[in-house]
C-alpha cells in the first residue's frame, strides 16, 4: 500500500506550486532551482496517471483533479508539521516553546515583556501563533495557550493571569471638538460607535449598564476582529471604541485617546495561560509558567 504514495519531495513540490502557481516561486521557497521543480511535478503527474496542471498562455492553472488533490496534500503536510513541532516541543529539543495567543494581547501586553524573559531564560526560544477561538490541543502543535474566559479550559491546568475589569470608551480628542469629553449621553450617542466581532453585545451591555436604552441605529458602526484595531480606528478618529483599559493605557496616557464619558462596562472574563493536564510539562514550560506568575504577581 505505502508503495502507492508518491516521494514527500514530488508532493512538497507539487503543493508550493499549486500554492504559489509559479514553478519559479516554489523553487525560490524550497531552495531548488525551477528545473528540479519541474521535473519532481512532472513525475508526480506521470506516477499517478493524472494532469494537475494545465497551461493558460504562459502561465499554470490547477485542472479540478489537481485543485483537489493539492487542497487535499496540503492539509496532510500541515497536520505532519503540526504533529513533529508537537513531538519537538514536547520533546524539550532546543527548549522551544509554541504558545497559542490572543493577538492584541500578544502585541501589547506579552511582547514589550518578552526581553525581561529572555534575561533570565536565554536559551528558552518562545514561538507565537494567533488564536482567537477556543481550540483542542489535540488538534494543534501548541504547548500552551493565553486565551480569554470566565473560567479555565476544560482538560488544561495552568494559572489566571489578570481580570479584564471593564471595557471603557475611548476616542480621539479630535472629535470631540476640543472638549475634555462629552457632556451628555446624547452626545456620544451622535458620535460612530466602533465594534468587536467577537463581542457583538458589548456596546448594548454598556448602555444597560449605563441604565439608558440601547439605540439599534448605533449598531451600524464598523466591525473589527481586533481590538488593536479598533484602538487604531479610534485614533485615527473615526468613532468611539469601548475596549479593555490595560490595552488602550499607552494612548491614553499620551493623549491619542481619552475617555469621553466615564461609564464602564464591567465584565467577568479574565485572561488564563493553560496547557493540557494530561502532558508532563517542560521545564521550558514550566520556567515561563513561574515567569507569567511572577510578573503577573507584582503588575
Amino acid at each position: 500500500m505505502r508503495n502507492v504514495i508518491p516521494a514527500m519531495g514530488a508532493l512538497q513540490a507539487f503543493e508550493a506550486t499549486a500554492r504559489l502557481g509559479s514553478f519559479s516561486r516554489a523553487a525560490e521557497e524550497l531552495s531548488l532551482t525551477h528545473s528540479a521543480i519541474y521535473r519532481q511535478v512532472s513525475g508526480l503527474e506521470g506516477r499517478l496517471g493524472v494532469q494537475l496542471f494545465k497551461r493558460v498562455r504562459r502561465r499554470i492553472v490547477l485542472t479540478d483533479a489537481g485543485k483537489e488533490y493539492a487542497a487535499r496534500v496540503r492539509h496532510h503536510l500541515e497536520q505532519l508539521e503540526k504533529d513533529t513541532l508537537g513531538l519537538i516541543s514536547r520533546a524539550g529539543i532546543g527548549h522551544n516553546l509554541h504558545l497559542a495567543v490572543l493577538p492584541t494581547l500578544a502585541n501589547i501586553w506579552l511582547l514589550p515583556r518578552l526581553p525581561e524573559f529572555y534575561k533570565v531564560h536565554p536559551d528558552i526560544s518562545i514561538s507565537l501563533s494567533v488564536r482567537t477561538l477556543p481550540f483542542q490541543f489535540a488538534d494543534h502543535p501548541y504547548d500552551a495557550a493565553i486565551y480569554h474566559s470566565t473560567r479555565p479550559w476544560p482538560q488544561t491546568k495552568g494559572i489566571r493571569l489578570f481580570s479584564e475589569q471593564a471595557l471603557l470608551p475611548v476616542c480621539s480628542p479630535i472629535i470631540l471638538k476640543d472638549k475634555e469629553h462629552v457632556s451628555d449621553l446624547p452626545s456620544l450617542q451622535r458620535l460612530p460607535h466602533l465594534h468587536i466581532m467577537s463581542r457583538p453585545d458589548a456596546w448594548s451591555a454598556w448602555y444597560r449598564e449605563q441604565g439608558i436604552d440601547y439605540p439599534p441605529e448605533l449598531n451600524a458602526g464598523p466591525r473589527y476582529d481586533l481590538f488593536s484595531m479598533s484602538i487604531s480606528a479610534a485614533i485615527a478618529g473615526m468613532g468611539v471604541a469601548l475596549v479593555p483599559l490595560f490595552l488602550a493605557q499607552r494612548e491614553l496616557n499620551s493623549k491619542q485617546l481619552v475617555v469621553p464619558w466615564p461609564g464602564k462596562l464591567t465584565v467577568q472574563e479574565s485572561y488564563y495561560f493553560g496547557y493540557p493536564e494530561n502532558r508532563e510539562p517542560s521545564v521550558a514550560l514550566r520556567s515561563f509558567e513561574d515567569w507569567l506568575l511572577g510578573i503577573t504577581t507584582k503588575e
